[in-house]
């Protein structure tokens, strides 16, 4: 039997590099990497997301990439209340939250947005 312990990263399919990895670093926090022959990744805590160009995509892709089709949510131990205080200062959109739902571990406190892309990213804080 395979036990997997945790996800090494995500592949997201976006428009445009440049500005996503851009919207990452700054509404995000995420540091911008730069590896293999010149690809680009962000990593977010212990999490990395490896952007992959639509029109030049990569050499192992999913069978149908498409630009936002990514749910995901990224917990955070800043509080929620100064999370939404961030977003708010950087422009960006909330379309939920803050929210409580039922995370991986337990119980969590959300707020909702959305990339350049429209992926859809959660931002939690663990009420365990």
């Amino acid at each position: 039997m395979i036990h997997i312990e945790s996800i090494d990263h995500v592949a997201v399919t976006v428009a445009d590099i440049a500005r996503s990895s851009d919207w990452y670093a700054r509404v995000l926090g995420a540091r911008i990497e730069i590896f293999g022959a010149g690809r680009i990744a962000v990593h977010l805590g212990r999490n990395k997301l490896n952007l992959h160009d639509e029109a030049t995509g990569a050499d192992l892709v999913a069978a149908r990439p498409t630009v936002g089709a990514i749910d995901i949510c990224f917990l955070s131990e800043i509080p929620i209340v100064e999370i939404t205080a961030h977003l708010q200062d950087q422009g960006v959109e909330i379309e939920l939250g803050p929210v409580e739902r039922t995370g991986a571990q337990g119980p969590i406190m959300s707020v909702y947005l959305r990339d350049p892309d429209g992926n859809l990213i959660e931002i939690a804080n663990s009420l365990a």
